[in-house]
């Protein structure tokens, strides 16, 4: 692994500060080797449980058996679809609480572990890990589009994937769904990828809704027509039918991106204009201003699930999911089976 090199520098601009890694390179490259995860939300959806412990390290039970916080599952995602530096979002103050989990064990902590050999290997796996990783703050909350502002200067004029930090995702396919969406990006060299969902109406005031074109359907391709945050049913019907989905099914934000510098530029308009939905600068609002501008705006159906952890059903929905995708599924069926039976008795 390259060694990384951190450097600080403050931003004038929304009075943004951040952290993040340097090798030394610096240029325009279609490969995407830098991922962006949002985590500056107060979790209050999560109320109590997110005063104690924020929402973004809530342990869940991974398909490898391992008990990890939320943002390490939301990493190893980018990690494993080959992207090389991170930088996570955060609320002003956060990153040292970051940095003390994502390090190796010291050798106090190592000889408390002797003998665990799998102990070890996550320690130098987490520190790796740790090495990846760089941090920007947001310093008031002013909505999802600008957190993602505020990591501007770490992604350069490179492109680059953002991620949730309160979404797991569950592939249907051996590609991990952020490698599906870099995939697409990197064959087709498009100006943005956003990965979608068919959605029942019924559901589309919790998501950005895209209206599609079609490229090639039968791979789930789409170019994008027009992006709307949290549309009505009745606008969903007028403005947002995308050809060939099944009637009342609408393509859905999944909650990742294959972005260029350029959603920087569509950003920093809201800003600076003051453009806001509901007191927030919104993300949503820079795609569609940044899809009125470039010729390759695509959007492709992912081959797999996204769970929210940021409502309590969505958290107990996720650990399920993990569990029925990992090495204990047939010890959770069996304890599902039994459960039920003692409800049903009952």
């Amino acid at each position: 692994m390259q060694a990384l090199h951190c450097l600080v520098e403050t931003d004038a601009t929304g009075g943004a500060s951040v952290t993040h890694a340097h090798t030394g390179e610096h240029s325009i490259m279609a490969k995407v080797r830098k991922a962006v995860i949002t985590a500056a939300g107060r979790g209050t959806r999560q109320y109590p449980a997110s005063s104690a412990v924020q929402k973004e390290m809530f342990p869940l039970v991974d398909r490898d058996g391992l008990t990890k916080p939320i943002i390490q599952i939301i990493g190893e995602e980018a990690l494993e679809s080959g992207i090389e530096q991170i930088c996570i979002v955060t609320q002003p103050g956060e990153e040292k609480l970051y940095r003390e989990y994502f390090r190796r064990l010291d050798d106090e902590m190592v000889r408390a572990f002797r003998g665990k050999d799998w102990a070890i290997l996550e320690s130098e796996r987490l520190g790796e890990f740790g090495e990846r990783l760089s941090f920007a703050e947001q310093h008031a909350p002013e909505g999802f589009g600008h957190a993602v502002y505020q990591a501007r200067k770490f992604v350069g004029d490179e492109p680059f994937l953002l991620l949730l930090g309160d979404h797991v995702y569950i592939s249907n396919t051996k590609d991990r769904c952020a490698l599906q969406l870099i995939k697409i990006y990197e064959q087709y060299q498009c100006d943005v990828v956003t990965a979608v969902q068919p959605t029942v109406e019924r559901l589309l005031h919790l998501f950005g809704v895209v209206k599609g074109q079609p490229i090639d359907p039968a791979k789930g391709i789409y170019k994008a027509e027009l992006i709307l945050e949290k549309p009505s049913i009745d606008v969903a019907r007028q403005k947002l039918v995308t050809p060939y989905l099944p009637a009342g099914n609408y393509l859905a934000h999944f909650g990742m991106h294959v972005f260029t510098p350029r959603i920087f530029d569509s950003l920093e308009y809201l800003i600076k204009n003051d453009i806001r939905e509901k007191g927030e600068i919104q993300l949503t609002a820079a795609q569609e201003h940044l899809r009125q501008q470039v010729d390759k705006y695509w959007c492709v159906v992912a081959q797999g699930q996204r769970y929210d952890t940021g409502i309590p059903y969505g958290l107990m929905e996720t650990q399920l999911a993990l569990a029925l995708n990992g090495i204990h599924r047939a010890e959770i069926c069996e304890a599902i089976a039994r459960i039920l039976a003692t409800q049903v008795k009952s």
